[in-house]
């Protein structure tokens, strides 16, 4: 996204802010994504001199490192909105079928264009907020508020862009960096563990990851309990 769309969304972002409780998240996921990391050889591990560097992680998951709580309630199988199903799409395409994600993909089609630039883009990880985080700003700034930030495409593709990273991490590679920069502009910082990170975005709301690790085709997504917004 531009960084004209940053500076333009500083303004709903303060409102916000100001008015968008830090409530508690959900809880925890328990299960933990699997390991990307072979087993060394015993001629490796007798030899500490003679191993070879791990391989820098390209950030791709599969539906065997998807954890999280609420990922029991994605459709099973082949269905749409599956693990199955969302895997060979690209981001946007997948995350229209996903139960989690309706009011998100409501706003991205309120911003023409953004679904296609979400597609065509190779390498990156989204922070989905579920249904149930928009529902907390929408309460929180009132109806009218809401309403109209979803009829201004330049603010509200300013604030969802800033849920996304122009780099592909899985839940390891995340807590491994600790801090990323979105696409609009600022960092998010990442807590927690591989097993259960959070996500911390500039104005001090933190998000836990109720499914993460979801692999589509160009991305991967972790649905997140919050709306993530920059600082004032």
């Amino acid at each position: 996204m531009r960084h004209t769309q940053r500076l333009s969304t500083i303004g709903v972002m303060a409102a916000l802010t100001v008015t968008l409780a830090a409530c508690g998240g959900t809880a925890a996921p328990t299960a933990a994504p699997s390991s990307a990391m072979a087993a060394p050889s015993a001629a490796a591990a007798s030899s500490p001199s003679m191993s070879a560097p791990a391989a820098a992680s390209t950030g791709v998951t599969t539906n065997a490192d998807v954890f999280g709580p609420a990922c029991g309630q994605l459709p099973q199988g082949d269905a749409p909105g599956s693990l199955n199903n969302m895997g060979p799409q690209p981001v946007a395409s997948a995350a229209s079928t996903n139960p989690l994600l309706t009011t998100l993909v409501t706003a991205v089609g309120k911003v023409p264009g953004l679904a296609d630039t979400l597609n065509q883009q190779q390498g990156i990880t989204v922070f989905a907020p579920y249904n149930g985080a928009f529902d907390e700003v929408k309460t929180a700034v009132g109806a009218p508020a809401f309403n109209a930030l979803l009829e201004d495409q330049t603010k509200l593709g300013g604030l969802l862009s800033y849920h996304v990273v122009p780099k592909r991490y899985d839940a390891a590679g995340l807590v491994e960096a600790g801090k990323v920069t979105e696409l609009a502009g600022g960092d998010v910082t990442i807590g927690g563990t591989a097993e259960a990170p959070t996500v911390t975005s500039g104005n001090g709301t933190t998000a836990n990851i109720l499914c993460g690790n979801i692999p589509t085709s160009n991305a991967t997504v972790f649905v997140i309990d919050k709306v993530l917004m920059p600082a004032s």
